[in-house]
């Protein structure tokens, strides 16, 4: 019996959003309405339609406005229910759809390089924001590629990307946890390689992709080279043991060891050739 009656209320916030969605979908359909216009349409009372109005005033689906009707006389204005911009974003959309259709007749009509064009516009505004947001955030202390793109993390995720920055050996990581056009540079991998140069470009040095979501991957991750060690051109990944090289230099046991009597002998007045490298200091 306890589960019995357990069942409705668990299905109580089902039920709950069910009924907003159908609010929502009443109003995008029949545009602005009162609470006693959706019931009507809904079947329950106006009570019940102002609780479902309260949660998605909340959430910012629907906004409340104050209406003029003429018809209704004296008294208070009524209030009607409008839909947000949020509200609408719940509805299917096909941008996707528009956005491969425009990309494919730009390819059909100007090939991979217009499609770069049309990649790199898109992306520009973006890198503007990006960079004044990094350009803040180390201001007050120029720091290397990881630090920039720490910073840059931070703008990205304001952007949507939902984006996170680490160090590791080498260097660092710049992952992406959402691509906003996944679907599409599935199709066109220049809205990617256009990404990853604003990328390069915002954190000051050369970086490499790793993985995309839109090829599959759970998310997209941008490796970030660490600073160069001086004097050897590279990276500190390769200053471990194993991963660098260093002049040859003698065996310390050997130092004491003194060198056989031909080699201390004074050079004679021969005309024998000499190699030139070995007179030239180490």
């Amino acid at each position: 019996m306890e589960s019995l009656a357990a069942h409705p209320r668990s299905s109580a916030p089902a039920d709950d959003g069910r009924t907003r969605d159908r609010v929502s979908a009443l109003l995008l359909e029949h545009g602005p309405q009162t609470a006693t216009e959706l019931a009507g349409r809904l079947g329950v009372s106006p009570a019940a339609v102002r609780r479902h109005l309260d949660a998605l005033l909340a959430s910012g689906r629907v906004e409340e406005r104050q209406s003029r009707d003429a018809h209704r006389g004296r008294g208070r204005p009524a209030r009607r229910f409008h839909l947000t911009d949020a509200g609408r974003s719940a509805f299917p959309h096909a941008y996707d759809d528009l956005a491969l259709t425009a990309l494919r007749y730009v390819a059909a009509s100007g090939g991979p390089d217009a499609v770069r064009a049309v990649a790199e516009q898109q992306l520009a505004g973006l890198e503007a924001r990006a960079s004044s947001a990094v350009a803040q955030a180390v201001d007050a202390r120029p720091g290397q590629p990881v630090d920039r793109a720490q910073a840059l993390a931070a703008a990205l995720t304001a952007e949507g990307y939902a984006a996170t920055a680490s160090a590791i050996s080498g260097g660092g990581q710049l992952c992406q946890h959402h691509c906003p056009v996944a679907h599409v540079a599935a199709e066109f991998p220049q809205l990617c390689e256009a990404e990853t140069a604003v990328i390069g470009r915002l954190v000051g040095t050369h970086v490499q992709r790793l993985a995309t979501i839109a090829h599959g991957d759970g998310l997209c991750t941008t490796h970030i080279p660490g600073p160069l060690v001086p004097g050897t051109g590279r990276g500190r990944e390769h200053t471990r043991a194993g991963n660098r090289s260093a002049p040859a230099r003698p065996v310390p046991g050997e130092r004491g060891v003194p060198r056989p009597a031909r080699e201390r002998t004074a050079p004679s007045s021969t005309t024998t050739p000499t190699n030139d490298r070995e007179r030239t200091p180490a």
